[in-house]
């Protein structure tokens, strides 16, 4: 058998022409490696970090872009709802004018009595509610735009085209005429208007020799 000898201690092979010092630094270049691959896996990171917030704005942008639309969509919807419903409502009032014409007949020869004058009351009170009023006085000026001439004269005491006579109320609601006032008009007196046309030449003529009274003297 062998024996070991005593005070000897066994020691890792190195290879010839190598020392123990030698080993260290192989250690040391092992451990720098590490922050290489760190900052890789940083700039890799970054770069996905960079991905996801340009999707995150696209997508952003997208949602901006369907909530207007969406918005737009709802303002052309309860435009249209109110179109719609003022159609329906002129339309239902353009129907009961005729009513309301007779209504307005009876009231002038006294004949809107009893339960019959209540009735007629509440029915032009529901058409105000709706929005329906009613226009044309004797005396306002005539215009074509919601006035509808259905006779026509001449009188000295009007100095242009004049409602004289309202033969049937115009109706609107809001700024929509459903009906015109339909009335009868004067226009001045064209010798009327002769006349003070050359009494105004007369005038200045009259001036003139006054103004060259002090020129003679």
């Amino acid at each position: 058998m062998t024996e070991e000898t005593p005070g000897f201690e066994e020691k890792p092979d190195v290879p010839s022409g190598a020392t123990s010092d030698d080993a260290e630094p192989k250690a040391a270049s092992s451990e720098g490696a590490a922050p290489a691959g760190d900052a890789a896996q940083i700039a890799g990171l970054t770069a996905q970090l960079d991905q996801v917030r340009k999707a995150l704005e696209e997508r952003t942008a997208d949602l901006q872009r369907l909530q207007a639309e969406f918005q737009n969509y709802r303002r052309r919807v309860e435009r249209d709802r109110i179109t719609v419903k003022e159609i329906a409502i002129a339309n239902l009032l353009t129907e009961l004018l005729p009513v309301l014409d007779d209504i307005g007949r009876a009231r002038e020869h006294g004949e809107l009595v009893g339960g019959f004058k209540s009735v007629a009351e509440s029915l032009e009170t529901v058409a105000a509610k709706m929005g329906l009023q009613q226009f044309g006085k004797e005396g306002e000026p005539f215009d074509p735009t919601i006035h509808e001439a259905l006779m026509h004269s001449y009188a000295p005491d009007v100095t242009e085209t004049t409602c004289v006579a309202i033969l049937q109320p115009g109706y609107r609601i809001g700024e929509r005429t459903i009906r015109p006032a339909r009335v009868a008009v004067a226009e001045p007196q064209p010798g009327a208007q002769t006349v003070k046309a050359e009494g105004a030449e007369e005038a200045p003529a009259a001036g003139d020799e006054k103004d060259n009274g002090p020129e003679e003297g």
